[in-house]
């Protein structure tokens, strides 16, 4: 999947390099066939992107490394449950202008004040234990920022980082308040979501690609979206995702 991934990407915007932060679950032969398929490619120990204060696991460690990677040089953040189907300019603009970006969730989505997200989170709020991603936005209005922070409810899996060296500060006065105000709902699954999607929104400058062009597996139009992140279970179901991938044009 990540051999799919990065190449349909690659197809339209030539990486300089390429990171790949391991979970633990990759083989010798694993990383045999990513250095034999992407030449360069460097491999990254899990534990070499901890930092004392901010949460393990659940991806957090990849984007700790977008952080430290992006402090010289625009970073792109690639799940390997993505394909690139054709051009994506948009996103070759946001990297040649140092633009933030993230892949959005409906049409016509912009970056919006993170109070914004907090009021709409609240009325949304139900059951004795909501997503965390809901409670987290929730409680924006109770951070030390809110009054100029900003949001965008994107997804981690493909967005954009300029160059800077602010992101780690943001990381850790971000999640430090979270975990006061929230506990141990900060430290699960989905709380790294959130904070991608804070450190997208507060760059110097971001957008939110457009939408359905850049869409994920259920609301993807074909003949219309470029890219596409199979999100969750459903690159299983029905074998579209296989489909895709055998239809793409790879010459």
């Amino acid at each position: 999947m990540y051999l799919a991934a990065s190449k349909s990407f690659a197809r339209h915007i030539p990486p300089a390099e390429v990171h790949v932060v391991d979970d633990g679950s990759l083989t010798a032969d694993d990383r045999n066939l990513l250095s034999r398929h992407i030449p360069g490619i460097r491999i990254h120990a899990l534990a070499s992107f901890r930092v004392p204060g901010l949460p393990n696991g659940g991806t957090w460690e990849r984007l700790i490394a977008v952080a430290r990677f992006s402090e010289a040089r625009y970073v792109i953040q690639l799940d390997a449950d993505t394909l690139t189907l054709a051009s994506i300019p948009e996103v070759a603009a946001a990297a040649k202008s140092e633009t933030a970006f993230s892949i959005g969730t409906w049409d016509h989505q912009r970056i919006e004040p993170a109070l914004d997200r907090s009021d709409a989170a609240k009325s949304h709020l139900v059951g004795e234990r909501p997503h965390v991603q809901l409670l987290a936005e929730a409680n924006f209005a109770n951070l030390h920022e809110a009054e100029t922070l900003k949001y965008v409810r994107g997804c981690s899996g493909f967005s954009g980082f300029p160059a800077g060296t602010d992101k780690i500060d943001l990381l850790c006065a971000i999640s430090s308040q979270m975990q006061a105000l929230i506990g141990k709902r900060w430290l699960e699954w989905g709380s790294e979501q959130v904070m991608s999607n804070l450190v997208v929104a507060n760059q110097p400058s971001a957008i939110v690609l457009p939408h359905p062009e850049y869409a994920d597996c259920v609301k993807a139009q074909p003949g219309k979206t470029r890219f596409i992140h199979f999100i969750g279970t459903c690159r299983f179901t029905g074998g579209h995702y296989a489909r895709t991938i055998r239809d793409l044009d790879w010459m």
